[in-house]
């Protein structure tokens, strides 16, 4: 069957948009991956107990918990409560230590579910932050919460640190007293700000080689307490710099969302694995890719792969750290949740035009599981914009 819908063009007028996308399809088992492979995972708000959304978002946890059996199911390992769940931006520490603690207790039910989860600062308010001892005390706080749960960390990059620091030797001190802590092996997090301005100068310095010395000093002094680093500067060559000089052992984690697809083929020499936010919205997709790759078969990773990239370019797109909505926004198309609404009300940081975008070229990719489902739902977003 035919699936037409109109839907609005940049010059103030709307046209109709015929369907051509397939759905990929599922396995009936979790696949093997060669490539270790975390979907960034976003949470479900609750529209209906949203009372403050702005202060006080309400999670839909039942919704949320089941969208963690998608990825599983899927193959995926998860890296939860990250700024793909709005931490920072929506989703604070108090939200934040309930779905870990909810997250940490389902991996349990789930034979070969496994998280790690983000350990960050987000409950010291950069404006209050007097110190580096500051800094430390707030990282131990919540991965002492994430361990007490027998959870593994993802060590967040802290706009706190960011603001009180003077030199790499700043990170160097915090970094390094937070890993001697750690009962395992923790993640890295190099978040660029474009996905978070709180966060230029990272590292102690704007210039990338510089900053790469800084993470590289962390990384060669802490590798035996190193999992790998997540990188997000959404460029390429920066993500290629940093793993080849990475000590053996130590894992690079793309989290590049415009350049993916290549990064984690490699170079024949050296490739990335993943922990990327766009996998929460091609969950599928990734999934099939991932195991035709590690099954040998590089062709059809790349075809199956490739079309997701300029979704998520669309996605992420300028103001990037706005890329939650698109997320979420596929999600509801999907039928994974009942409604499209944010924490903090985020869906209103994009447009009519973006969305419309985003619909387009998920079709084109086959990231529509439901095209009947998500046509519906479409037609009826659009209609809130006077589009009939």
């Amino acid at each position: 069957m035919t699936l037409t819908l109109n839907l609005p063009a940049a010059d103030g007028t709307a046209a109709p948009y015929t369907l051509i996308g397939t759905p990929v399809e599922r396995p009936s088992t979790p696949p093997i991956f060669n490539r270790i492979a975390y979907a960034a995972a976003h949470v479900v708000s609750a529209p209906f107990s949203d009372h403050d959304p702005w202060n006080r978002p309400a999670i839909d946890w039942d919704t949320t918990m089941a969208f963690r059996h998608h990825l599983w199911s899927l193959g995926f390992k998860i890296a939860e409560a990250m700024d793909t769940s709005q931490r920072g931006m929506g989703l604070g520490w108090i939200g934040a230590q309930e779905l870990i603690r909810r997250s940490l207790a389902e991996a349990k039910t789930v034979e070969g579910a496994d998280l790690a989860c983000g350990v960050g600062t987000d409950h010291l308010a950069p404006a209050d932050t007097r110190s580096i001892d500051d800094v430390i005390a707030a990282y131990e706080t919540q991965l002492e919460y994430v361990e007490k749960f027998g959870g593994r960390g993802i060590m967040m990059a802290s706009r706190a640190l960011a603001r009180v620091a003077v030199s790499a030797d700043d990170y160097i001190k915090v970094y390094g007293r937070i890993l001697s802590q750690a009962k395992d092996k923790v993640v890295l997090h190099w978040l660029g700000d474009m996905f978070d301005p709180q966060l230029a100068g990272y590292w102690g310095s704007k210039d990338f080689e510089q900053a790469l010395d800084c993470v590289l000093n962390i990384i060669s002094e802490n590798r035996d307490k190193i999992e790998g680093i997540k990188i997000s500067l959404l460029e390429n060559s920066k993500e290629v710099a940093l793993r080849d000089r990475l000590p053996q052992g130590v894992l690079c984690f793309t989290g590049d969302d415009f350049n993916y697809a290549e990064l984690i083929e490699g170079d024949g020499k050296r490739h990335s694995h993943a922990l990327l936010g766009i996998f929460d919205a091609v969950a599928p997709s990734a999934s099939k890719a991932l195991a035709c790759l590690a099954n040998g078969d590089a062709k059809t990773f790349r075809a199956v792969i490739e079309p997701t990239v300029p979704l998520s370019r669309k996605i992420f797109e300028a103001p990037t750290q706005y890329y939650k909505a698109g997320v979420v926004f596929l999600a509801w198309l999907n039928g994974h949740q009942s409604h499209f609404s944010l924490p903090a009300g985020m869906q209103s940081a994009r447009g009519i035009l973006h969305y419309a975008d985003i619909f387009r070229l998920a079709d084109q990719a086959n990231v529509l599981d439901n095209p009947d489902l998500a046509t519906r739902r479409m037609k009826n977003f659009a209609g809130i914009y006077g589009i009939e």
